[in-house]
C-alpha cells in the first residue's frame, strides 16, 4: 500500500479527510480546554477547527502551500495543548 510523503501527494479527497480530522481533533481539544478552564485558549482552537472544517473542501482544491500553512498552524497548536495538557481528562462529568 502506497503512503503519500507529503499533502502534494495526496488526493484532493484524502486531503479534505485530514483537514476534517485535523479539525475533529481541535474541536475535543477546545472542549477540553474550556472544562479545565482555559477559556483562551478553548476559543481559539474552537474559531481555528470551525475555519477548518467549513473550509476543508476549499483547502483541500486549492493551493498547496496554503493547504501546508494551515496544516502547520493546527498541528502546533495541537503540539501546544498536548504539551500543557500531558495528563488527559477521563470524564467532562461535573459534579
Amino acid at each position: 500500500m502506497h503512503y503519500p510523503s507529503s499533502i502534494a501527494d495526496m488526493s484532493v479527497e484524502e486531503r479534505e479527510q485530514l483537514f476534517i480530522a485535523v479539525g475533529r481533533h481541535l474541536n475535543g481539544a477546545a472542549l477540553e480546554s474550556i472544562v479545565e478552564g482555559n477559556r483562551k485558549f478553548g476559543i481559539f482552537s474552537k474559531n481555528m477547527a470551525e475555519a477548518i472544517l467549513l473550509n476543508a473542501d476549499e483547502l483541500a482544491r486549492d493551493d498547496v502551500r496554503h493547504a501546508e500553512n494551515v496544516l502547520k498552524q493546527a498541528n502546533e497548536l495541537i503540539r501546544q495543548f498536548g504539551a500543557s495538557h500531558p495528563y488527559r481528562m477521563q470524564s467532562y462529568a461535573l459534579h
